[in-house]
């Protein structure tokens, strides 16, 4: 496909996510109808469209419309890209561009929902506008490397004979950050035999923030895909690991995950106490918005608080399995501190025998993802 059909392609497929399909869905069903288009086709129209997304209002703007096409001409010009070059007409591109889309001039924009704006910037103080603007670049690929698989030199080399090129984190040893080749991680020969897995730098530093329970017991009360279980597995060779999630069908390739990295972890209903329980509770995943960005505008503030309620819950489900002397560790993957410090807090007033021993917060402008990590020990 030329570029200009992918451009003609992007705008039809954000059209229906504007009209309320979810982006993954969006995707797949124009690659479902669209058998010509090869995989670097495919690729770049997800490039596009995400693109878009990540700075919506400031597409919208420059291009005159919230639709498709309107954000598309935003797009080329926030590239510095002139859109009559590509809104030709010609064969399958879009076509020419309108008297009031060719002077569209667009104005100040901020890419947030306006009812996240006011929380986003109670929460992240003088550097708010920096990591709204970090959210609106494309996220790094972050690999972590499993200790008990190899190290980072021995894993370095062995992904830059597939064509991956890494540079390590300065904040973590163990953290990889893919520097080139991330389209071939995942058939990489450090991948397929457990050397490294793919977790982003906040969520490693979290898991490296963790006490070392030596032999003890550790539940992973929200596993999900079983990372932070397959970290802490890493980490601490030792620790008996059980992971656990309110939908088991999230938790189906772990089995295969912890096999490929010569992990011990038991995925089952959790029974008794815990020295550790780790609870990444559901949350807005604000922190995470530029790798799905289309959520940061599906979610709305009912459902915020919805989910304000859910972490409540799990926070009182997750702390009965802490034995006396453990820790328990909440996280989450946002910036709000409505879902984090605040939460906490909360928790903290009406469980007084636990107390805080550590609180972490990372934003794109200090590691990688926006996310929160506090560390409570009970007794």
């Amino acid at each position: 496909m030329r570029p200009d059909a992918r451009v003609g392609a992007a705008i039809s497929i954000l059209d229906e996510i504007l009209a309320g399909q979810p982006a993954e869905q969006a995707l797949l069903r124009w690659s479902r109808n669209s058998r010509f288009a090869g995989s670097g086709d495919r690729a770049a129209i997800r490039d596009l469209v995400f693109q878009a997304l990540r700075r919506r209002n400031s597409c919208a703007s420059l291009g005159g419309a919230m639709t498709g096409r309107g954000l598309m001409i935003g797009l080329c010009r926030l590239n510095g890209q002139d859109p009559a070059t590509v809104f030709t007409g010609q064969g399958h591109a879009p076509q020419v561009l309108s008297q009031t889309e060719a002077l569209a001039q667009g104005g100040e924009a901020v890419d947030l929902p306006d009812w996240v704006l006011p929380m986003w910037r109670d929460s992240l103080g003088d550097a708010w506008q920096q990591v709204a603007d970090a959210m609106g670049e494309r996220a790094p690929v972050w690999l972590r490397v499993n200790p008990a698989m190899s190290d980072p030199d021995k894993a370095t080399r062995s992904l830059a004979q597939d064509g991956v090129s890494v540079a390590v984190s300065p904040l973590l040893a163990t953290a990889l950050r893919v520097e080139a080749g991330e389209r071939q991680v995942n058939r990489s020969a450090a991948y397929q035999q457990g050397m490294v897995e793919l977790q982003d730098l906040s969520a490693q530093l979290a898991c490296a923030a963790l006490p070392d329970v030596g032999a003890g017991r550790v539940l992973d009360y929200c596993a999900g895909g079983g990372g932070k279980a397959l970290a802490i597995a890493g980490a601490q060779p030792r620790a008996k690991i059980t992971a656990h999630d309110a939908n088991e069908q999230r938790m189906a390739d772990l089995p295969l995950r912890a096999k490929r990295a010569g992990a011990r972890i038991v995925a089952e209903q959790p029974e008794g106490s815990f020295d550790l329980v780790v609870a990444d509770v559901p949350c807005s995943g604000s922190g995470t918005w530029r790798r799905t960005p289309d959520a940061k505008w599906r979610l709305d503030e009912a459902g915020f608080h919805r989910l304000l309620d859910l972490q409540q819950r799990i926070m009182a489900e997750a702390a009965a399995f802490v034995a006396p002397g453990g820790v328990f560790a909440y996280m989450t993957c946002s910036v709000l501190e409505d879902e984090n410090g605040d939460q906490v807090d909360r928790f903290l007033t009406a469980n007084p025998d636990f107390r805080q021993e550590a609180r972490h917060f990372w934003t794109p402008l200090t590691a990688s993802d926006g996310f929160f990590c506090a560390v409570l020990r009970k007794g």
